[in-house]
């Protein structure tokens, strides 16, 4: 028998890569989007199929995580997982928009919990965040105390807790991923390595000269998202529900994901940034490490995407989507972390 899965989020970076997984894997994938009077849609064009096709296996629907809409569509569609991507998930624009923030991060969680509760069995996934540690000793697991530094991370303990909350009281299956931050070609413009990404494209194609970053010393677990979502689909095929941490174990600067990049492509980056004031958070959460051991022994958790494959991936999509080539040879110093990877404008 087909498996059904909804996907809140699923125009997102982690939802279209699930959406790809799920599909691959037999599902009957059905994405809960945003009504607007544009579609949001790029990251999921190309499995989109023509909704008359009877072979068809995506299905999009609209519904907001800020009303009760989803009650009526866990109950018409009765999936077997549900995994819940959506959010707004931008740390530095939860401090303009709190308010929004906790509904639709925070209590758009418990909305479709309870929607579970009513029309379940279901299993349920919640994309909870490294940013609920803020300030927290590193390296941070499973028993780590939150401390979040942002409406955004606040929103998130709200949504991790009613997880945990709803699976002791009601027996549900409600399992939390607690994801360290995890980037691919996919991540949205506006989140800092994209960003970073974008702007080196931009320099080399003559259509920007400087790059605007705000605090440049705090540190992330950074790994490749695609790993990320597989951890995801096996987090809900275990027996029993788990509250796990996914991360890489190691941290890195923001400075360091800046000039790695930017000597990958063959600049100098103190020659293109410049520090503004106004991308410094009010509270900022300094230092983010994942100990996933438990991870490992539950689902065997190994990423294996290392940061400068990560750099790699990222800028190499990049260039390509702004007509840039590689050629040539790199730096012989850095051969050994990015070989061969200089760049031209297309002709």
């Amino acid at each position: 028998m087909v498996k059904k899965a909804i996907i809140t989020g699923i125009t997102g970076q982690d939802g279209s890569y699930l959406a790809e997984l799920l599909l691959s894997k037999g599902y009957e994938v059905h994405g809960i989007i945003r009504r607007a009077s544009t579609f949001n849609t790029g990251r999921i064009n190309h499995i989109f199929q023509d909704p008359h096709d009877k072979d068809v296996k995506l299905f999009l629907h609209f519904g907001d995580l800020s009303s009760s809409e989803i009650t009526n569509l866990i109950r018409d569609i009765q999936p077997d997982e549900l995994y819940h991507l959506g959010a707004q998930s931008h740390v530095g624009v939860s401090f303009e928009i709190p308010i929004y923030t906790g509904n639709v991060t925070g209590l758009g969680v418990a909305r479709i919990l309870e929607a579970i509760r009513r029309n379940g069995p279901i299993k349920f996934y919640q994309a909870s965040s490294s940013e609920m540690f803020g300030n927290s000793s590193p390296p941070q697991n499973e028993k780590t105390a939150f401390m979040p530094r942002s409406p955004y991370a606040c929103a998130k303990v709200y949504a991790f807790w009613m997880t945990v909350n709803y699976r002791k009281g009601y027996g549900m299956f409600a399992s939390n991923g607690i994801l360290f931050n995890h980037e691919s070609p996919r991540r949205g413009k506006t989140f800092v390595t994209r960003k970073v990404t974008r702007a080196i494209a931009n320099i080399i194609a003559g259509k920007q000269k400087t790059l605007y970053l705000g605090n440049l010393e705090a540190k992330r677990d950074w790994g490749y998202a695609p790993e990320y979502v597989e951890a995801m689909w096996k987090i809900m095929q275990l027996k029993n529900p788990e509250d796990l941490v996914l991360g890489t174990g190691r941290t890195r600067s923001v400075k360091d994901f800046v000039e790695r990049a930017f000597i990958y492509a063959g600049l100098v980056s103190d020659k293109h940034i410049k520090i503004d004031e106004k991308y410094f958070r009010p509270t900022e959460t300094e230092q983010l490490i994942a100990d996933s051991r438990k991870a490992r022994k539950v689902i065997g958790w190994q990423p294996k995407i290392k940061f400068h494959d990560l750099i790699k991936i990222m800028l190499d999509a990049d260039m390509r989507k702004i007509g840039l080539t590689p050629f040539g040879d790199g730096d012989k110093i850095l051969k050994r972390e990015f070989p061969n990877r200089w760049w031209k404008v297309d002709e």
